[in-house]
């Protein structure tokens, strides 16, 4: 295989060649050789013709698309591949629109294609837990009030509080990974799980000193630092976590606008990859992408809610 592009200018010449897109996609979801999605046989044949891998067993007909987000997809992998590396290389995401400009797809068609790839970025199952020093923090998105009258304002916070806005929290292993989830609100019974779902008991838990994280700081060496006096006190602080949350809101603001509550966790699974491949580079963070393409679908009807997920 050809040396792997580094830019973008690289990656639109070296994907132009569609065979080339079908050798590394094979590749990657085969480094040993095709496999038959039927019967599970190595002895296969290709059938250059249709572009199509033959089971020498069963006869299965199949092609390296087959049980991944570009099953069934009438795009070239060229076009899917380019708008993978945008959206895996901008620093602050990609629009759909952005999208349907550069690859000459429908905005529609540019949106579906971005949803899809985001399931390349989520991980589905954590590969380890967040261990040592842990910043733990929630934050709220959506329903801007700057529109709505001050006395409307005062009155919403005392009375719903933050009802409009949907509940995200986070969890930042310093110098190590994120993990972000939506939370159908603040309660320290769902804070709690999310918590020992994703931090190593016994680790250093930091937290402000909201009363949500005092019982799930039980099982942790857990620190609070209280904002009303100081934001740093020694290594008691979590400005890690909050300096997380401005990148989060500048890539949603900034790039998206806004987004549905229904689809923030495709976005919160976006960023969390982003930030933990922060040290790959363009390339990385592609191939990264790339190699978790497999087992994950999702159909259009299912976004838009017109059909429940399996």
């Amino acid at each position: 295989m050809s040396k792997l592009p580094t830019t973008l200018q690289e990656a639109i010449r070296y994907f132009a060649d569609s065979q080339r897109c079908q050798d590394l996609l094979s590749a990657i979801r085969w480094p040993q050789g095709p496999v038959c999605p039927k019967c599970n046989s190595l002895r296969q044949g290709y059938l250059k013709s249709r572009n199509v891998y033959q089971c020498k067993d069963c006869r299965k007909q199949y092609t390296a698309k087959l049980g991944t987000i570009f099953e069934d997809s009438p795009l070239p992998l060229d076009k899917w591949f380019c708008a993978l590396w945008m959206l895996t290389s901008a620093k602050n995401g990609v629009s759909s629109y952005e999208v349907h400009r550069a690859l000459k797809v429908t905005q529609k068609t540019a949106w579906f294609m971005l949803h899809r790839l985001r399931l390349a970025l989520q991980k589905g199952s954590i590969d380890r837990k967040l261990m040592g020093d842990v910043e733990v923090d929630e934050t709220y998105i959506g329903g801007q009030a700057r529109n709505m009258h001050v006395d409307k304002q005062i009155k919403m916070k005392r009375t719903e509080g933050f009802f409009r806005k949907a509940v995200v929290i986070g969890m930042l292993e310093r110098k190590g990974e994120v993990r972000t989830a939506v939370l159908n609100r603040a309660s320290t019974k769902l804070i709690e799980r999310a918590v020992k779902e994703n931090v190593v008991p016994g680790s250093s838990l930091y937290s402000d000193q909201a009363h949500a994280y005092v019982k799930v700081g039980k099982e942790y060496a857990h620190q609070v630092i209280n904002h009303a006096e100081t934001y740093v006190k020694g290594n008691v602080h979590t400005n890690s976590i909050e300096n997380y949350w401005s990148l989060l809101k500048r890539g949603i603001k900034g790039t998206y606008v806004s987004v549905e509550p229904f689809h923030l966790f495709r976005y919160l699974d976006e960023q969390s990859f982003r930030f933990n491949t922060r040290k790959d580079n363009d390339q990385g963070r592609f191939m990264q992408a790339l190699s978790q393409i497999s087992g994950k679908r999702v159909q259009y009807e299912q976004l838009i809610g017109r059909t429940t997920w399996n």
